[in-house]
């Protein structure tokens, strides 16, 4: 197969999802519209000669059920041949839009593509499109009878780790403390575009320490596991959030076609399932699988991104890899930035690029937790 280059990557500032967030009074198609315009005007490419728009988003209902990337391309002004197609894995759905484009690339169906992903959890709540629907049905439930929200499985995973909560109220510290970090150093200067006004992450809070979130109550609880000590709590989870993020992908020869200067190749990229029950462990697997795929060894990355869905996924990933804890998300994640479902996989992308660029790392993995019990992985070399 083919390579696919990674030409620019851009996301929203980050806003709370919820009434009053910094971004919660901009439609999401014209969130997204933001981001695609900053995108071509940075690369300068025409955007008449785009092959694609690939868009996750997980609430395609609502505000964003009527193919919100075609939508948000077409406010942008720009041309009505460009189509657009929406991805839908769960969390994964950003990062699975990169995938398809990807593949599109590498197998020779897109010349030049644009992937990315968009969720206003603040017009769409999170669950809105189920409502009281069982979207499992009785065969699913009679082979899993265990089934469990992600909060739950989350406890799960934190008792199977012996994590315990002082453990995910100082990851949770750690996440708020690197972002800051970085925002105050200019590190997020690169990635981020302004949209509706709003030129920062709103999410992050500086001041977060481990006493603050120990004073937070458990959210969740379940008559099926009595046993477990529950641990999960709104401050070590991921943040409701509204947020955009998309990049420009495209083919070596179009590259060179058009002078564009590449900033990254993906390497590999793989996807895999696993216990639906425990949930968010996929990770771990789909880590082991992406890394033969690319002939590497976890000591040959110079940075990897695990999506901050709750504390316990990073951490038991990292009890599973001999990697230095430095290397693990080192500008916070989604428990400080948050995690805008469908967008989350680009916007960890279009970080973890800047921060190869900015300290001189060569390769670069990003991996997500997803409901069902699934994980997508990518890895990337910096150019």
């Amino acid at each position: 197969m083919g390579a696919a280059l990674i030409v620019d990557a851009v996301r929203s500032p980050m806003g709370r999802g919820k009434a009053g967030g910094a971004l919660s009074g901009t439609h999401p198609v014209d969130l997204l519209a933001g981001v695609l315009t900053a995108l071509v005007e940075r690369t300068g490419v025409d955007p008449a000669t785009v092959d694609d728009v690939l868009v996750g988003c997980v609430g395609q209902n609502l505000e964003q059920s009527a193919t919100p990337g075609r939508q948000a391309w077409l406010a942008a002004g720009y041309p009505e041949h460009v189509p657009s197609v929406t991805v839908e894995r769960k969390c994964g759905s950003g990062q699975q839009a990169i995938e398809f484009a990807h593949w599109g690339i590498a197998a020779g169906a897109y010349d030049l593509a644009i992937a990315g992903g968009v969720e206003s959890m603040s017009r769409v709540p999170m669950g809105s499109a189920r409502g009281d629907a069982d979207p499992f049905g009785p065969a699913v439930r009679a082979r899993y009878p265990d089934l469990v929200p992600q909060g739950v499985s989350a406890e799960l995973v934190a008792e199977k780790w012996k994590l315990s909560r002082g453990d995910l109220d100082a990851f949770a510290a750690r996440s708020h403390r690197l972002a800051a970090r970085a925002a105050g150093s200019g590190g997020f200067a690169d990635e981020i575009v302004p949209i509706s006004g709003v030129t920062a992450d709103e999410t992050i809070r500086p001041g977060t320490s481990v006493e603050v979130l120990a004073g937070l109550r458990p959210s969740f609880n379940s008559a099926k596991f009595p046993e477990l000590d529950w641990k999960i709590t709104a401050g070590n989870s991921s943040q409701l959030t509204d947020g955009a993020a998309a990049l420009l992908l495209a083919s070596p020869e179009r590259a060179a076609a058009l002078g564009l200067r590449p900033r990254a190749r993906i390497v590999a990229s793989a996807v895999c399932g696993d216990d639906p029950v425990l949930m968010l462990t996929g990770p771990i697997p789909a880590t082991h699988k992406v890394l033969a795929k690319a002939g590497l060894s976890i000591s040959d990355i110079d940075a990897v991104e695990v999506n901050e869905a709750f504390a316990p996924v990073p951490l038991a990933w990292l009890a599973e890899f001999d990697l230095d804890p430095e290397r693990l998300n080192p500008r916070g994640g989604a428990i400080a930035l948050g995690h805008p479902l469908g967008a989350s996989g680009a916007r960890l992308m279009t970080t973890l690029v800047n921060h190869l660029e900015q300290t001189g790392g060569r390769y670069g993995l990003q991996v997500m937790c997803e409901a069902g019990g699934m994980a997508n992985a990518t890895i990337i070399e910096r150019l």
